[in-house]
C-alpha cells in the first residue's frame, strides 16, 4: 500500500479548518437559534450568513492572480484568512459568554468570508502542490477534510457544548485555526507547475481571463447547465433548514441532534461522498447524478411521513442517516459533473463561478422555508414545507433532458 503522502495531509487539514464554521452553521446555528426561541422566519434568513460562499467568484480573480512571492502567492492568503479565522473563532466564544446574540452572527458572517476567501486559495494550492497521480487522492483528502471539519463544528463541539458551554464550543473551534495555522507557517510553497499552455499561463491579464471566461459562458446549453446547478440543492436545502428546528419542536435535545444529525449523520455523508465517487468513476456522470438524484428522494420523502406518523428515535436516525448518505453521493457526482463542464484553462475562476451558482440556487430556500412554515406568515407547517421539498427535488430531475443532449464527451482530464 502506498504511503499516504503529507502533502495530502496538509490539504485535508486546510480543508478541514473551512469546514468548522460551515458545519456549525448548518447544523449547530439552527439549534441554537431555536433554544432561544428564534422564529421560523426569522431563523430561515441565518442562510444569508453564507453569503460569501455564494460571491466569492467576485474575488476569485484577485486571490488566483494576486500574491507575495517571497511569502508563497497561496500562502500569501491561507496564513491571513486563518489568523482571522481564529481571531473570529474567539470573538464568537466572547459574544456567547455575553449572550450577544447580533454580534455571534456577525461574527459568524466573517468567519463564513474568511473560509471561503481562502477556498479559493486552497483550491490553487492543491493544483499548484498534486502531482497527475496524485488528483484521485487529493481529490479524497478534500472531501474527507472538509466533511470532517464540518463534524466537528456542527456534530462533535455540538454535542460536547452540554458540558463546555457554546463559548468552548468557540474556543475550541480558534485553537484548531490557530494548530493549522502554525503548520502552514512552516510549509514551503512550490512554484506553480507549467504545464501545456506554457510559462505564461499563471500571469493572464484581466482581458485574456475575463475573455476565456466569457467563451466558457457562451457554450451552447450554458443556461440548461447554471440552471441544473442552481436547483439541485433547492428542495432538499428547504427540507434541510427546518428539520433540526423540527427537532427541537420533536422534543429531541441540542446534543441528541448535535450527536445523530451533526456526528453520525456526516459520517453517513463521508461514506456517501465515498461511494459517489466510486459511481462518478463507473458511470457516465449524468447517469450517477440521476441514480443518486432519485435516491435523494427516499429520505426527503421519509422527513414529511414523520410529521404523519410521529417521531421515534430509530424513524428520525434511519431518516438522517439515509438522507445524509443519498446526499452526500449526490454532491460529488455533481461536483464531479461541474468540474468536467469547467475550462481548465481557467479553472480555479471557472469552476468558483459554478460552485457561487450553486450556493446561490440554494440561498432562496432558507428564507422562503422559514415563512412559509411560521404560523404568523405562510403557516404550512413543517408538513408542506417538506413535500414541497420532495416535489423540488423530484423536479430537478427533469432538467437532465436537456443537458444529455448537449453532454459533451468525456476527457482524460475530466474523468481525473
Amino acid at each position: 500500500m502506498r504511503r499516504f503522502p503529507s502533502r495530502l495531509w496538509l490539504l485535508c487539514a486546510l480543508y478541514f479548518v473551512q469546514g468548522l464554521p460551515f458545519g456549525f452553521q448548518v447544523t449547530a446555528l439552527p439549534v441554537y437559534l431555536r433554544t432561544r426561541g428564534v422564529s421560523l422566519a426569522a431563523l430561515g434568513f441565518a442562510g444569508a450568513l453564507s453569503l460569501p460562499w455564494m460571491l466569492k467568484a467576485l474575488w476569485a480573480p484577485l486571490v488566483d492572480r494576486y500574491g507575495s512571492a517571497r511569502v508563497g502567492r497561496r500562502r500569501s492568503w491561507i496564513l491571513p484568512m486563518q489568523a482571522g479565522l481564529a481571531i473570529a473563532c474567539a470573538g464568537a466564544a466572547l459574544a456567547a459568554d455575553r449572550d450577544s446574540l447580533p454580534l455571534l452572527l456577525g461574527l459568524i458572517f466573517v468567519m463564513n468570508l474568511f473560509a471561503a476567501t481562502q477556498d479559493i486559495a486552497v483550491d490553487g494550492f492543491a493544483v499548484d502542490l498534486l502531482r497527475p497521480e496524485e488528483l484521485g487522492l487529493g481529490n479524497t483528502a478534500q472531501v474527507v477534510g472538509y466533511k470532517l471539519g464540518m463534524l466537528t463544528g456542527g456534530g462533535l463541539l455540538v454535542w460536547a457544548s452540554s458540558r463546555i458551554g457554546w463559548s468552548g464550543l468557540f474556543w475550541v473551534m480558534s485553537a484548531l485555526c490557530l494548530s493549522v495555522f502554525t503548520l502552514v507557517l512552516f510549509v514551503r510553497e512550490p512554484p506553480p507547475r507549467e504545464e501545456e499552455e506554457g510559462p505564461d499561463a499563471p500571469k493572464l491579464d484581466w482581458a485574456q481571463l475575463f475573455s476565456r471566461l466569457k467563451a466558457a459562458l457562451t457554450v451552447p446549453g450554458t443556461g440548461w447547465l447554471l440552471l441544473f446547478i442552481g436547483t439541485y440543492k433547492l428542495g432538499e436545502t428547504m427540507s434541510d433548514v427546518l428539520y433540526k428546528p423540527f427537532l427541537v419542536d420533536a422534543g429531541y435535545t441540542p446534543a441528541q441532534i448535535g450527536l445523530w444529525v451533526g456526528t453520525w449523520g456526516t459520517a453517513a455523508s463521508l461514506l456517501g461522498s465515498t461511494c459517489g465517487g466510486l459511481l462518478a468513476a463507473r458511470l457516465p456522470l449524468l447517469r450517477a447524478v440521476a441514480l443518486t438524484g432519485a435516491l435523494r428522494l427516499i429520505p426527503l420523502a421519509g422527513r414529511w411521513v414523520l410529521t404523519q406518523v410521529g417521531v421515534s428515535d430509530a424513524g428520525v436516525l434511519g431518516v438522517t442517516l439515509t438522507e445524509e448518505l443519498f446526499g452526500g453521493a449526490l454532491t460529488t457526482v455533481m461536483f464531479a459533473f461541474m468540474m468536467s463542464r469547467t475550462d481548465r484553462r481557467i479553472g480555479a475562476t471557472h469552476y468558483t463561478l459554478l460552485a457561487s451558482m450553486e450556493v446561490a440556487g440554494k440561498a432562496p430556500a432558507g428564507p422562503l422555508a422559514g415563512l412559509l412554515a411560521d404560523p404568523k406568515f405562510g403557516n404550512w407547517g413543517y408538513t408542506n414545507v417538506f413535500l414541497l421539498g420532495v416535489a423540488l427535488s423530484a423536479a430537478f430531475l427533469v432538467l437532465l433532458a436537456p443537458l444529455r443532449r448537449r453532454a459533451p464527451a468525456p476527457t482524460p482530464q475530466s474523468v481525473a
